[in-house]
């Protein structure tokens, strides 16, 4: 088994491990938005005879390869989907341990975000969560706002047609308001109100576990893209399968709408 490796502790470790890899990725083609919807972790532990809750904590381990290796291959933002609003209706001892298991890969981790100049950001329904996890995610936030490296949102009561409706709601209001007139409501717009209104849409949105689907995951955002999807449980989607994806994205054809001549125009 591979030997974890502190995040705290790394020196473009994905490059170190995985030389061939990692060679095969080039620098000027890697997805400037990798969103990530990390399934798999209840049965990952119930296939251990696991409680629940080990799957979860198991997953932290994923998440920190996850973030290190998209920092060393020069990923800009990476989305994990971290709790979704349909995950309300969970047993509610599975999400207290998940908001306790939170609050404490916060107070770890802050210290890689500032050596690493991470700028960590939320996204969803903030308010939904419980005061004391509120307090610390805003922490966070604020500590590392003025940071320029990978940008680390992490999707917390989130859902994307709740994101759109939030962002439709800001716009009636301003119509009410006098502020805009219904003329001026347009894609541009309406996506200046999304929760990711700063940072550019997925280049690649990834889902671990073996499903075939986005569950609400930034749906107004990923119209243009590439889905990787993958039967590896989350516990188990480490570097490797990180630069994996990474790989497989880079040897696809984006056309946006285009021919695959016109990307290509004959000299």
């Amino acid at each position: 088994m591979e030997k974890d490796i502190p995040v705290a502790e790394e020196i473009n470790q994905s490059e170190a491990l995985y030389p061939d890899l990692f060679r095969r990725i080039d620098p000027a083609a890697v997805p400037a938005h990798v969103g990530v919807i990390m399934d798999g972790n209840g049965r990952w532990a119930n296939r251990r005879a696991f409680p629940r809750i080990r799957g979860h904590r198991e997953g932290v381990h994923s998440v920190d390869e996850v973030v290190a290796s998209a920092r060393e291959v020069g990923v800009r933002v990476l989305t994990l989907y971290a709790f979704s609003m349909e995950n309300w209706r969970r047993p509610k001892m599975e999400i207290q341990a998940l908001m306790s298991l939170l609050r404490e890969y916060i107070v770890k981790k802050l210290p890689v975000m500032h050596q690493h100049g991470i700028r960590f950001r939320t996204i969803g329904r903030a308010g939904d969560l419980p005061l004391n996890t509120r307090k610390l995610l805003r922490k966070a936030e604020q500590e590392t706002a003025a940071y320029d490296g990978l940008v680390l949102n992490l999707a917390l009561s989130y859902g994307g047609r709740t994101e759109i409706v939030d962002a439709v709601r800001s716009l009636v209001q301003d119509a009410a308001d006098g502020k805009i007139g219904p003329e001026q409501v347009d894609e541009a717009l309406l996506s200046a109100r999304m929760y990711t209104a700063d940072v550019p849409d997925p280049d690649l949105i990834i889902r671990t576990s073996g499903e075939h689907r986005t569950s609400n995951f930034l749906l107004w955002q990923s119209a243009y893209t590439e889905l990787y999807f993958t039967p590896t449980f989350w516990p188990d989607f480490k570097r490797r399968e990180f630069l994996e994806a990474i790989v497989d994205f880079q040897g696809r054809e984006r056309r946006f709408g285009l021919t695959g001549k016109q990307l290509k125009p004959s000299r």
